[in-house]
């Protein structure tokens, strides 16, 4: 069943769940349709030449599945330091120091964790496209799906890389988190728009 109460929380006005987070959820249920086009292919004799190779791609969306699970709280808990820091006074030049350092320090894992959940998303990408080309025909729709799901998660992820690394004063690890939320982009959104297109092929839209 759906998780109605993670749902209520993100519609609240509380600051989390967020964009983070469904972001990550978002990629669970991506790596889970690819897995259901897996455990549909594992034992069918039409499929026997690369069920090693259903397994093997099972087992790594296991652990994506679980990563991005984890992630969804993860992005929380990385939250509250940032939320917590610019609610801190300035009202001295001491209380602005302390605050522009706390700041600086929330603002890294603000983005280390959207691009975790990236990278994720973007592993996913790659089993969803194995799963269309390799897996069931019975279920190519829903590898094409997953694969969606995938790039929508990644590209929502991004939006809080990008917004986080407008505020940081080290202009350098601005730039590192922004190329490699650039390069995640352009190479998983392209794969996904390939299975995608692949798959509408596969079923004749």
């Amino acid at each position: 069943m759906i998780d109605a109460q993670f749902i209520d929380d993100l519609a609240s006005a509380a600051p989390t769940p967020g964009g983070g987070g469904a972001s990550a959820c978002c990629g669970a249920l991506a790596a889970a349709l690819a897995s259901m086009v897996g455990n549909l292919t594992v034992g069918k004799a039409r499929y026997a030449d690369v069920e090693g190779e259903v397994r093997a791609s099972l087992e790594r969306l296991d652990a994506l599945r679980a990563q991005l699970t984890a992630l969804v709280d993860k992005d929380a808990r990385a939250f509250e330091p940032l939320a917590a820091a610019y609610r801190m006074p300035r009202t001295t030049p001491e209380e602005v120091d302390a605050k522009d350092a706390a700041l600086q320090a929330a603002l890294v894992s603000a983005c280390e964790v959207p691009l975790s959940i990236m990278r994720a998303c973007a592993e996913v990408v790659r089993e969803c496209d194995f799963m269309a080309r390799n897996g069931s025909r019975m279920a190519v729709s829903d590898a094409g799906a997953g694969a969606a799901l995938a790039k929508a998660a990644l590209q929502a992820a991004s939006l809080n890389v990008y917004i986080n690394v407008g505020s940081m004063a080290d202009a350098a690890q601005a730039e590192a988190y922004r190329a490699q939320a650039d390069e995640l982009m352009r190479t998983a959104c392209a794969q996904a728009d390939d299975v995608l297109s692949y798959v509408m092929g596969e079923i004749g839209a």
